[in-house]
């Protein structure tokens, strides 16, 4: 069985920022926290990701906003708050690409997400238990007193995502990979790995995900930049994008069909499932 995998990152390319919807939640300023605070600890020189994640974990402080977060409460607010968040066409989309497989042979798609997101949200949402195959995200240790939320598990950075890219193409088994991340560096001939590189569909945001749009695009796969109406602080960078090949092309993050996005990556899974079966029946002559 061949497989075309669908990969997402997931703030603002299938949900609007799940952070942010989490911290407005809890009655969280999100221009502070992002604007000030975060910023003020990036110039300092924290990675992006850790500067929000130590942010939000100090919030779990007795006293603060977020006093007693749990990761069954972050699994909670992803099913009851951002599972009605989906963007439009979604989760149409997981459906339409599934049935477009089932029409070749021996051919299915996998859906994936890679985010810099927190996991628990992501995967407390029950479209993505539904039809996702596996998530990557920031994880949160719980303190083994309170239960609450207290370290940084993992944490997803830009060029981390990538590594999950690896894994999902040498078809390394996630609990594996926890407990041995080493894995992911073992050696697999290319005829030998579960997803080729040219069989990804890479969907994300743009910036943070340059290093998968330039990874599966330079290896035959396709890539599809999402970008928010009104967002032009990100218009000269996404112009770069598409100068420098690094993805096919751009969309506003509607996945409806009859709409750009969506129909873009209907046609590719389309067209990836076409050529994977030519392919094979030629192998066969």
């Amino acid at each position: 069985m061949s497989v075309i995998a669908l990969i997402f990152d997931f703030d603002d390319t299938l949900v609007p920022d799940s952070t942010t919807a989490l911290l407005r939640h809890h009655g969280i300023d999100t221009e502070d926290f992002w604007t000030k605070r975060a910023k003020e600890l990036v110039e300092v020189g924290y990675d992006q990701p850790l500067a929000y994640l130590n942010l939000l974990l100090r919030e779990v402080a007795p006293g603060k906003r977020l006093e007693g977060l749990t990761n069954a409460r972050l699994s909670k607010f992803g099913a009851e708050e951002i599972e009605k968040t989906w963007f439009p066409g979604l989760p149409d989309l997981f459906q339409d690409v599934q049935t477009i497989a089932s029409r070749y042979r021996d051919i299915s798609v996998e859906f994936y997400i890679i985010s810099g997101g927190l996991q628990a949200i992501i995967e407390g949402c029950p479209t993505v238990q539904s039809f996702v195959s596996g998530a990557y995200g920031c994880q949160l240790a719980e303190d083994s007193t309170t239960g609450w939320v207290s370290e940084v598990q993992r944490c997803v950075t830009f060029t981390e995502k990538t590594r999950f890219l690896f894994e999902i193409n040498k078809g390394i088994v996630i609990d594996d990979a926890r407990s041995n991340p080493f894995l992911v560096s073992r050696k697999i001939d290319e005829q030998n790995r579960r997803v080729p590189m040219k069989n990804m569909i890479y969907v994300g945001d743009g910036l943070t995900d340059i290093p998968c749009f330039s990874l599966v695009k330079s290896r035959g796969g396709s890539a599809f930049a999402v970008r928010k109406p009104g967002r032009e602080s990100d218009k000269q960078a996404f112009e770069q994008l598409l100068a420098a090949d690094r993805v096919s092309s751009i969309h506003s993050p509607d996945y409806s069909s009859g709409a750009d996005l969506g129909d873009f990556i209907r046609a590719a899974v389309a067209s990836k499932a076409s050529d994977i079966q030519l392919n094979a029946s030629q192998a066969l002559l």
